[in-house]
């Protein structure tokens, strides 16, 4: 098993994570419908569908793919998602730049710029029922598992249980920001859509590195 990636290689993982939102598009949909517009599978599967045609025409590593994912759901997802992943994903892309390998440390750092760049944008904390709530415990995650010394794949795995958990936390939440906030307690009970695209997205990268990992 590598302990590093190669970023050349990682690049098909972004069709795993433009699949995943594409088919799960309607449920998104759905639990949007519940507490706000009913349009975040739309708005995402948009994006990243023409995204997946963008690498198709011109297939790039992982890090210029995120690049190009960042561009189009900046110039193309209205409302408050497109920037939020836009400057997620732009935030990491910029991270890998120049970069041919990608290990434990640096994948943590990477992500940690990714989240800065949701917070500071949305202005959004742990327990305000968004995508934050899966985001900042597989951060915390990954990084607790790396300062045991674990390796990069089990690493991966407790980012990608903590992205669960987050994401279930959601549903008990009264929503602090966004739409839903005009709920106010009506909003608990409900799982956000945000942290619901979000845990999709972080579990098909997960999966996708340690794939990479294990060959």
């Amino acid at each position: 098993m590598s302990d590093t990636i190669d970023l050349a290689a990682a690049g098909p993982i972004l069709h795993d994570m433009i699949k995943v939102i594409v088919d799960n598009a309607a449920l998104l949909n759905d639990l949007d419908g519940a507490v706000g517009d009913g349009d975040h599978g739309v708005n995402m599967s948009k994006g990243f569908r023409r995204t997946g045609q963008k690498l198709d025409a011109a297939p790039t590593g992982l890090g210029e793919g995120f690049g190009v994912l960042a561009e189009t759901l900046l110039d193309e997802i209205g409302g408050s998602m497109g920037p939020l992943y836009g400057s997620f994903f732009l935030d990491m892309s910029t991270f890998l730049r120049g970069r041919t390998t990608l290990d434990r440390d640096g994948f943590a750092a990477m992500l940690r710029a990714g989240v800065a760049a949701v917070v500071d944008l949305g202005e959004g904390r742990l327990g305000d029922k968004s995508l934050v709530d899966v985001l900042v415990p597989a951060r915390d995650a990954f990084d607790a598992a790396a300062g045991r010394g674990e390796d990069f794949s089990a690493c991966l795995g407790s980012l990608d249980d903590a992205a669960e958990r987050g994401f279930a936390s959601t549903r008990d939440l009264v929503a602090k920001i966004g739409r839903a906030s005009r709920l106010g307690e009506r909003s608990r009970g409900h799982l956000d859509a945000g942290a619901a695209s979000c845990r999709m997205l972080l579990h098909a990268l997960a999966d996708g590195l340690r794939r990479q990992l294990d060959d």
